[in-house]
């Protein structure tokens, strides 16, 4: 009679790694299937989805509360209860990447944009972006200044290839619409927002913290184009090209002298742009 040999099979468990844990709660806490993640959720007295469902509900309420802490006018443009909708569908698609609160939300403008229930409010993601550029002021670290004497150490034929160094806190925001006026009419000391005539034009702006204070102000289109181009680094050459192309008489000496009278050009490397 052969001999047959019998073993016992054992079932082998998969135990997922730490990080394959800590991506499957992540993705339940945001609205993802959430049986993986009620594997590894001791039930302590409570099931592990509804432990779960706790966990998200404090979660997306959290992040929430810090949107409309960073898009208060937003959120009384469209309501508590839809900016509520909107937020929950913007969290479950763009989860924070930073422990900072105050860091989140830097994508909402254009999610507004491409979110197709706001598509009737074409002015809301300029409006976002307004009041993102403010957050951007309350929180950005400070800068030392540029001085004349440190401009008078570089060469004048090298001025026109020189790139520059903007402050941190400065945004420059254009639309089509009178975002400014829109913000100004939705702050809680107006009672009843006036009429509004979106036709009346757009808006040109400049935000940024001046003594400890967030200003935002109007620019004319051809100094906003200057100072647009040199914040995303192009030379100053480049910079004024722009502001030509829409003004001809654009004074560009008196564009630079107003950079550094106004602390707008800090310290940092000039550097000298591509030729």
């Amino acid at each position: 009679m052969p001999i047959v040999s019998r073993r016992r099979s054992v079932a082998r468990i998969a135990v997922p790694s730490l990080r394959e844990l800590q991506a499957s709660i992540a993705g339940a806490l945001l609205g993802a299937d959430a049986s993986a993640a009620a594997e590894g959720v001791d039930d302590d007295g409570l099931a592990p989805r509804a432990r779960l469902d706790i966990y998200r509900h404090h979660v997306v309420t959290t992040l929430t509360a810090a949107l409309e802490a960073t898009f208060p006018v937003v959120c009384r443009l469209v309501d508590r209860r839809f900016f509520a909708y909107a937020a929950d569908a913007y969290i479950r698609e763009h989860p924070p990447e930073s422990p900072c609160l105050f860091e989140y939300g830097d994508t909402f403008p254009k999610f507004l944009g491409d979110f197709p229930p706001c598509r009737s409010h074409r002015y809301l993601p300029d409006v976002a972006r307004l009041e993102w550029a403010l957050e951007v002021a309350r929180h950005a670290p400070e800068s030392g200044r540029m001085d004349r004497a440190q401009l008078s150490a570089r060469a004048i034929e090298e001025m026109p290839r020189l790139t520059v160094s903007l402050e941190a806190s400065l945004s420059l925001v254009a639309s089509p619409w009178p975002i400014d006026q829109i913000w100004k009419a939705n702050q809680p000391d107006v009672a009843a927002p006036p009429e509004l005539d979106l036709a009346a034009g757009g808006a040109h702006l400049e935000v940024r913290r001046v003594d400890g204070a967030v200003v935002m102000r109007s620019l004319d289109p051809a100094s906003h184009a200057f100072r647009s181009a040199l914040a995303q680094g192009h030379t100053l050459e480049q910079a004024a090209d722009a502001a030509l192309a829409i003004e001809s008489e654009f004074d560009v000496t008196g564009a630079i002298r107003n950079l550094i009278e106004d602390g707008v050009w800090v310290q940092g490397p000039a550097r000298e742009g591509a030729r």
